[in-house]
């Protein structure tokens, strides 16, 4: 047996899990897809879902007893491949998921210092950012994804692009992609660790990360804390009108949902909590793409008798007022983990239950429409089971951890999820100015194929800056930047528009 250790009301719990060196009597499943047919597939039970592939953890770089963690993944945005990102208590293994029915395992990512049970990987600008909790200084590893691009010859042994310092573990990193900005969460044993609640970290240049600041409430977490074990850090655009364009963190701090405005890093502002009945543990949580409604799991409270899977639906009309509006119950009482939202649909890892996906086009009536269960010995309340999922491919398929097993690909069959390819920009554009010439306003339209930092600035012939048009972030899509020239004199100027990898130019001609 290997042991789980959690921090409950102060308290070290004990709690047992299945070794993961079971996962050695298991064989990968490639080359076609399982259907699921009568419940099944293969021997995990499903609705409405097929099994894809499916790789135990010893072959994508576990060692003896290794077990998977955390998973996310990323996009090669030149190729369009198709990459899983699985944590492992000894590393981060890289697999190619754009066959999903020959999903091939590419390298590995070791560990910066000792294995954990706990290793976290989020991405941002085509780098990885990986951290690992009860491991000493470890710090954040930040890799550079191209190279996956150029690996010929399976599997490789990677080494970390570089590495961020100012954090020893850390349990969690989130990554608000608008914004460039990172945050590690409940940080301990080294470094600055921002009372284990947000420790911000700019990394708008991914291999020069640099700290911007710290918050934590201390209203919230057992015994005032303020640890914060997992946030979701947004550009808001909700339905209060006072956070619009503002950095809001939603955060799971174990007895509350904590909400702040980090907009400056240097004095962030705690908004407001929402507090439940009947806390177990506030473990992590996800905003509908409104930023209306969040969904919270509590980790624990299951094994504390409160009934089936419970996730809480928070109504955040008004960020200073956090309303708990429903409890929606599950079909089993397994432990809830990670959870996503893609369009209207919820995707949990609830460990011993494995993924189950929700409809929430109704929030206040959420149900259950597909299922893959990766752990078919019981769902019961435990730690053994799906660990985390990543739903946010274009292609419609879903990578899957089992802690226990190793890495799943599967992909629904009676719901719609993956990103349609053509309502996403293709690439960072600059459109030509209309019109031009002009007189004295003119409007350029900037195409975004992923949130990220961009400068938009308007420039004399002799390289001198004369206006900025936009500094700072920008969501995925289009925008559109007017250049009023009333003070300037008629003359050629240059509009340059600056993201994180490319940069583009347009001429524009003054004539009064």
């Amino acid at each position: 047996m290997v042991r789980h250790y959690y921090g409950v009301f102060g308290a070290l719990v004990l709690l047992a899990v299945p070794a993961s060196a079971q996962q050695t009597t298991l064989q990968s499943i490639l080359g076609a897809a399982v259907p699921c047919t009568g419940g099944t597939a293969a021997i995990y039970p499903c609705g409405a879902v097929d099994l894809m592939a499916f790789l135990p953890t010893r072959d994508i770089g576990g060692g003896p007893g290794a077990g998977a963690n955390d998973i996310w993944g990323w996009t090669d945005p030149e190729t369009g491949r198709e990459y899983a990102l699985v944590g492992r208590t000894d590393g981060t293994a890289f697999v190619d998921v754009s066959d999903p029915v020959n999903p091939r395992y590419l390298g590995n990512l070791p560990t910066a210092t000792n294995p954990s049970l706990w290793r976290d990987v989020k991405v941002y600008a085509n780098h990885a950012f990986v951290v690992a909790d009860a491991a000493g200084p470890h710090g954040v590893q930040v890799f550079d994804l191209t190279a996956l691009r150029t690996v010929t010859n399976p599997p490789v042994t990677f080494a970390a692009t570089t590495r961020y310092e100012g954090i020893a573990s850390a349990h969690n990193i989130a990554i608000n992609e608008a914004s460039g900005f990172a945050y590690a969460v409940g940080a301990n044993t080294g470094g600055e660790t921002c009372g284990r609640g947000l420790h911000m970290i700019d990394i708008q240049n991914p291999t020069r990360p640099a700290f911007a600041g710290c918050f934590f409430d201390t209203s919230t977490g057992f015994a005032g804390t303020g640890y914060t074990h997992d946030v979701q850090c947004v550009l808001y655009h909700g339905p209060d009108a006072d956070y619009q364009d503002r950095e809001i963190c939603f955060g799971a701090n174990e007895n509350a949902l904590s909400i702040a405005d980090v907009t400056d890093k240097q004095q962030p502002v705690a908004v407001s909590t929402g507090t439940y009945p009947d806390v177990g543990y506030a473990h992590q949580g996800w905003l509908t793409e409104d930023h209306r409604y969040f969904f919270l799991d509590d980790e624990v409270d299951e094994f504390r008798g409160i009934g089936r899977t419970r996730t809480l639906i928070w109504d955040l009309a008004d960020l200073d007022d956090p309303q708990l509006l429903d409890e929606h119950e599950g079909v089993s009482t397994s432990s809830d983990h990670n959870q996503y939202i893609v369009g209207t649909y919820l995707f949990q890892s609830n460990y011993a239950s494995g993924l189950r996906i929700l409809d929430i086009a109704d929030v206040t009536a959420p149900r259950e429409v597909a299922f893959f269960d990766v752990y078919p010995a019981d769902d019961d309340p435990s730690f053994s089971g799906s660990w985390s999922n990543y739903p946010f491919f274009r292609s419609g398929n879903i990578v899957v951890t089992g802690r226990d097993t190793g890495v799943f690909v599967v992909r629904p069959t009676s719901i719609q999820v993956g990103t349609d390819a053509e309502d996403v920009p293709a690439a960072f554009t600059l459109s030509p100015a209309y019109p031009n010439p002009f007189n004295p306003t003119t409007t350029l339209t900037l195409t975004v194929a992923e949130p990220q930092p961009v400068t938009v600035a308007v420039y004399d012939t002799r390289g001198r800056p004369v206006a900025v048009l936009h500094q700072g972030p920008l969501v995925a899509g289009t925008h559109r930047f007017a250049f009023a020239a009333d003070d300037l004199p008629s003359a050629t100027y240059f509009v340059r528009a600056e993201g994180i990898r490319t940069a583009h130019t347009q001429v524009v001609t003054l004539v009064r």
